[in-house]
């Protein structure tokens, strides 16, 4: 197999995917292209995780409530661990756009009830998917929809809908706000038991037709006693929503575009490919998975190696599953859970409704920092399955000289392709202890230490931060 088809998989692997393993890699390449973006469209064929596991040795994580770090664990471990990573990777797009946080809804387990709506059904028919946003609980509470009556209609989840879920601004009215509002009301929470010794309970969806204005409304320029079904019909039937969904995917993986707020006046970075996607879903009935076939499969998708930054859950679980020893939901979960928040990005906590500003705007002095002394402490433990696996394979090529060692290791990181400046200092770094010697047990651990230092230096590296 060639080199630029390993480069083509891992690619594909870090988009639709947190990473793959060299193995893997080898072993989906064998398959071939076509057929691993098959896969995993294909999630439902693959083993699910077993959940019970990590109540089992951390209960917290079944009704974790308010508890930091332990309230996203449960959804780490799926995210490093899941044999699904397409399904996993959707959940996160849509946690991003979708946008609910544990800062105002109060319980991690009723932002995660949302997650797990995401993966049942992120990749089937996005209509689907807006109504069943409509209607859950976390997502009303976060909007204020529960205090949304005919007597007085609250207009922010009926503006967001719009603003930030699937039109944009700029292809609708005020008055459509204040009709899609009003088409909302009697939408609620059923009332809550009290508050229990192990956590709050359930919330339900409770439709009160009582509560619900059912008078003429104009919505899109339709006109007529609309409820909030009829709002999401006429919202997925207009082609600016299927741009919208179209220009978040190009976002989230292809390359980093302007960010939201920006897009009515801010064109797409590549038209046709959002054209192209945006057709997709239109002409299939807003089915996700045939948007995401075409996506994989285009021409932009394989030529934007390395033109988005990664997200700080990228970061964390990428590099957990690149080293491995992450299988088992050890003591410790809880503090990585808190990594992506530390670089920018706290998991089920969102900072706004807009979610998480993407591109260079996940970079500062502070959550750089981060990323760096994260990745590379992951990199320079030496006990770690995946670096003993990168160590072997060095091994087994025969390789000695600094140079050798170097491009050997950024290949089996990435493959990554450093600018020439940053290879001759990595090259320089390693080589000032001469040749490396895999001759004798004393020596190998020697070399392996050297390995893993200069993995340290390619993580800190601007070409790691980049999927």
């Amino acid at each position: 197999m060639s080199d630029q088809d390993i480069a083509l998989m891992a690619h594909l692997m870090r988009r639709a995917g947190f990473g793959a393993t060299r193995d893997e890699l080898e072993a989906r390449v064998a398959k071939g292209y076509e057929a691993t973006v098959e896969e995993l469209l294909s999630s439902e064929e693959h083993e699910e995780l077993d959940r019970n596991e990590m109540q089992r040795f951390h209960p917290w994580t079944w009704r974790p409530g308010t508890l930091p770090g332990m309230g996203a664990a449960e959804w780490l471990h799926d995210l490093v661990n899941t044999k699904r990573p397409l399904e996993e990777k959707m959940s996160l797009f849509w946690h991003g756009i979708f946008a609910t946080g544990v800062s105002k809804v109060d319980h991690y387990d009723d932002v995660m009830d949302m997650i797990v709506k995401f993966r049942n059904q992120g990749m089937g028919d996005f209509r689907e998917l807006l109504l069943a946003m409509a209607k859950d609980p976390a997502m009303i509470y976060w909007l204020d929809n529960n205090d949304n009556h005919a007597d007085a209609v609250n207009e922010n989840w009926g503006r967001e809908l719009l603003e930030l879920f699937s039109m944009g601004v700029g292809n609708y009215t005020e008055d459509d706000v204040r009709d899609c509002s009003r088409a909302f009301t009697g939408w609620t929470i059923e009332p809550k038991l009290p508050r229990g010794p192990i956590g709050r309970h359930d919330w339900f969806f409770d439709y009160k037709e009582e509560d619900h204005d059912d008078s003429e409304k104009t919505f899109l320029g339709h006109t007529g006693n609309h409820n909030g079904e009829d709002i999401i019909k006429f919202i997925t039937d207009d082609p600016a929503c299927a741009g919208f969904i179209a220009r978040h995917l190009y976002n989230f993986f292809v390359a980093d575009e302007a960010q939201v707020p920006a897009w009515s006046v801010t064109p797409p970075r590549d038209p046709e490919a959002v054209d192209l996607l945006a057709n997709t879903l239109l002409n299939n009935n807003y089915d996700m998975r045939s948007a995401l076939r075409v996506l994989f499969n285009s021409d932009f998708f394989k030529n934007s190696r390395f033109e988005r930054l990664k997200n700080p859950t990228e970061v964390v679980v990428g590099t957990l599953r690149m080293v491995g020893g992450a299988e088992f939901p050890a003591p410790g979960i809880g503090d990585l859970s808190r990594q992506p928040n530390y670089m920018g990005q706290d998991l089920l906590n969102p900072p706004s409704v807009e979610g998480w500003h993407t591109g260079a705007e996940w970079i500062n002095s502070g959550s750089l920092m981060r990323r760096v002394n994260f990745t590379a402490e992951l990199v320079g433990d030496v006990s770690r399955p995946g670096i003993r696996n990168m160590v072997d394979r060095l091994i087994a090529k025969g390789d000695t000289t600094p140079e050798a060692i170097v491009d050997g290791c950024l290949d089996l990181m990435g493959p990554l392709e450093v600018n020439p400046e940053s290879h001759v200092e990595l090259v320089g770094f390693i080589g000032e202890a001469g040749d490396f010697s895999w001759d004798s047990a004393d020596n190998i651990e020697k070399s392996t230490v050297r390995v893993s230092e200069l993995l340290q230096l390619i993580v800190s590296l601007r070409e790691y931060q980049y999927a």
